[in-house]
């Protein structure tokens, strides 16, 4: 049986955002279950308009190369399943409401993230 993946996210780096989608789509591609925490300006990457996060590369740019674009890998790794929470703190730090998130997104503390996590290891991208 393979392990949990969990994951978290710190800075409003879209490099690192993207990344952290592409990973996580492969782990759920795998069979893996995956939990996902956007902490800090890192949230943005969990609302609609991704595009402020800085260093932003739009989808058609990369869809145009044969890259998947960050809306296909986000919206992939919400449909297989991943547990998705942004940092209330984040929230509070970036001026959103859960109201400004993706449907399915859960709002929780770094506590809550930790819990859930227990031993297993924590990537951070």
């Amino acid at each position: 049986m393979s392990r949990h993946m969990f994951l978290t996210l710190a800075d409003d780096s879209w490099q690192r955002a993207h990344y952290a989608m592409v990973v996580a789509a492969g782990a759920l591609s795998l069979g893996r279950d995956v939990t996902i925490f956007a902490g800090g300006r890192s949230v943005l990457a969990l609302t609609p308009d991704w595009q402020k996060l800085q260093g932003a590369v739009m989808d058609s740019e990369l869809e145009a190369q044969g890259i998947a674009g960050f809306d296909e890998l986000r919206d992939a790794v919400l449909g297989f399943g991943a547990t998705v929470m942004a940092c209330e703190t984040g929230l509070t730090m970036t001026g959103l409401v859960s109201e400004d998130l993706l449907e399915g997104v859960a709002v929780k503390g770094i506590v809550s993230f930790l819990e859930l996590a227990g031993d297993n290891p924590v990537l951070a991208l």
